[in-house]
């Protein structure tokens, strides 16, 4: 496994991560465990969870146990971390309605502060590593969120915060507000990025780049795209997961294309849609939201990949987008 620097913390984070985000309906809640320590024993140090991973009916899928009957994301993680929650760079999330009630959501102080007791107790740690705002919130200031995740650090119950799905103008936006109120800054970004979703690289990565800003990346594969043929006809890939469309025309082609060019090298396409990735100015790490312990290590194995520049230089070809 190898490991990049975590914006200025001065963190090392394996470039392949896991993301819980279906816990409890693959992998299943008695077969968590041995998923979880299979990625310690690859080398991978950060986990990525949020307080509305797991027990959601959005995530519930035919066969698994139902929304109701299941245990959360961070339970789950909770209860199999142990002592193995030491050596982890432990991450949650806030901001995602987690009730009926119109306070229920959202990155005010009020709910900030509720949520991450609720986190801490379901993780059974007394603090996390990384604390993301999970999306924008419009309704909230974002000087009161900076200055509500500020207390948490000096409270000692978070070390960092972090901002996940903001655009490159609000990343900025926190970053500015954050220094006038000699407040901490945060850290990362998380965003979806991958070969086939790129849109990022004109104005994200700049501006994560000029700020010293690492990016944590999920859907790294574009939700199965790029895990092969097979796995591109699952009922559960792409937008299908949440009940949207599959993929498009070209998507699809372009997926076939990347399929070819992993042929010619002896690789798997997700092992060149990763490495491709991991290479990326500002990306510390892929989040990988693996399903089993065989897709997990399959996907690992990109950590450790040395590719040529001939071979980066044609992937960079796929899916380049188009400079406004």
């Amino acid at each position: 496994m190898r490991y990049k620097p975590l914006g200025r913390t001065g963190v090392q984070a394996s470039v392949v991560s896991l993301g819980t985000a279906t816990f409890g309906v693959a992998p299943r809640e008695g077969d968590v465990d041995r998923l979880v320590g299979r990625a310690l024993d690859l080398g991978i140090n950060l986990i990525d969870t949020a307080n509305s991973y797991g027990n959601q009916a959005r995530f519930d899928r035919a066969g698994a146990p139902s929304w109701i009957n299941r245990p959360s994301a961070e339970e789950l993680l909770g209860a199999v971390l142990g002592a193995r929650r030491e050596g982890l760079i432990l991450c949650s999330k806030v901001m995602e309605p987690v009730g009926d009630g119109i306070n229920d959501r959202g990155l005010s102080r009020r709910h900030v502060f509720r949520q991450v007791e609720q986190s801490l107790r379901r993780l059974r740690t007394d603090h996390l590593d990384i604390y993301y705002a999970h999306h924008p919130d419009p309704s909230t200031p974002i000087e009161e969120t900076v200055r509500t995740f500020d207390d948490l650090i000096r409270q000692g119950k978070i070390l960092y915060y972090a901002l996940s799905t903001y655009p490159a103008w609000r990343v900025v936006d926190a970053l500015w507000k954050a220094s006038a109120a000699g407040a901490s800054a945060p850290v990362c970004l998380q965003i979806p990025y991958n070969l086939a979703r790129r849109e990022a690289e004109l104005d994200i990565v700049p501006a994560c780049l000029a700020n010293a800003l690492s990016l944590a990346v999920f859907s790294p594969l574009a939700g199965g795209l790029f895990a092969g043929a097979a796995a591109r006809r699952r009922d559960v890939v792409g937008h299908r997961r949440w009940g949207g469309r599959g993929f498009s025309d070209r998507e699809i082609a372009l997926a076939e294309q990347l399929e070819r060019i992993a042929a010619q090298h002896g690789q798997t396409p997700a092992a060149l849609a990763l490495g491709w990735l991991i290479s990326r100015p500002a990306v510390a790490t892929a989040i990988i939201g693996a399903e089993s312990i065989a897709e997990l290590e399959t996907n690992a194995v990109a950590a450790d990949l040395d590719f040529s520049r001939d071979l980066l230089a044609t992937l960079d070809e796929i899916g380049k987008p188009i400079s406004p």
